[in-house]
């Protein structure tokens, strides 16, 4: 049996569990690969509390961050980012961390613009909340060349604006929003950034990272207004598949096993 997992704490909102069971059913290979979570609240318990045959795991919050001194190896996108949600089990035992949510916004992102053939070097974004979230999504626009300011409820400066500065000549002019913050999220389903969302169009762009609801509060905003919106399921859905393959990888590129 090849053993799979998820540390973080709370665990009960986990995605990665059940779509990994899902995974393994829909091919008749649960008796050949289990993915468990390992609720842990403090990450120096990690190697008490994880088994000794675990091949690799996920990292949820709180510790996407406090996990990196544990690490003997980071990939290069997941030290930009200074967080990792992905760890490989080295032959040695040791731990080889990457940020699979890069890989998985981008791509999201990427199919979202190209269904309206939007070109990236059109587009400015604001990207709400400057947790670990945000970091990832930063990378990503820096990677495709799209502009954009932080917007949090602290003001610091003119690239990290409080949601009060926000002014329809603005909301004009960043098309695309990126809400990372967990505003929206179930239960709390009503929550919602507070945005000028009468300033919101037809021709912008509005992601959540969220995926509990599939519509968030923030999302509806923009749909009503017609407004193209994602939410965040996709995303999740994406970086599982390359937290697979990393950890089915061979030191020669190859993965291990076929892809599922």
């Amino acid at each position: 049996m090849k053993r799979y997992g998820l540390i973080g704490f709370p665990l009960g909102h986990s995605f990665s569990a059940g779509y990994f069971a899902d995974k393994f059913a829909a091919l008749g290979a649960q008796d050949e690969y289990v993915y468990e979570n390992f609720p842990m609240e403090h990450v120096g318990q990690l190697r008490t509390a994880l088994p000794a045959d675990l091949l690799g795991f996920n990292v949820t919050i709180p510790h996407k961050r406090n996990i990196l001194p544990l690490l003997s190896e980071i990939d290069p996108e997941a030290q930009a980012v200074g967080a990792v949600n992905c760890v490989k089990v080295l032959p040695d035992g040791s731990y080889k961390g990457y940020n699979t949510d890069i890989y998985g916004f981008e791509a999201s992102l990427r199919k979202m613009l190209a269904a309206r053939q939007e070109p990236f070097a059109s587009l400015k974004a604001l990207v709400l909340g400057t947790g670990g979230a945000a970091q990832a999504v930063h990378h990503v626009l820096r990677k495709l060349g799209i502009g954009y300011v932080e917007v949090s409820r602290t003001a610091c400066g003119p690239q990290r604006i409080g949601y009060e500065q926000l002014t329809p000549e603005m909301m004009a002019v960043h098309r695309l929003i990126v809400n990372t913050t967990p505003l929206g999220m179930y239960p709390d389903t009503a929550a919602k950034a507070p945005l000028p969302y009468d300033s919101i169009g037809t021709g912008h762009y509005l992601y959540d990272l969220i995926y509990n609801p599939a519509e968030t509060a923030f999302l509806r905003e923009g749909r009503i207004r017609g407004a193209w919106v994602k939410s965040g399921l996709e995303m999740l859905v994406l970086q599982a598949e390359r937290s697979w393959e990393i950890w089915n990888e061979q030191e020669n590129g190859n993965t291990s096993v076929s892809r599922i």
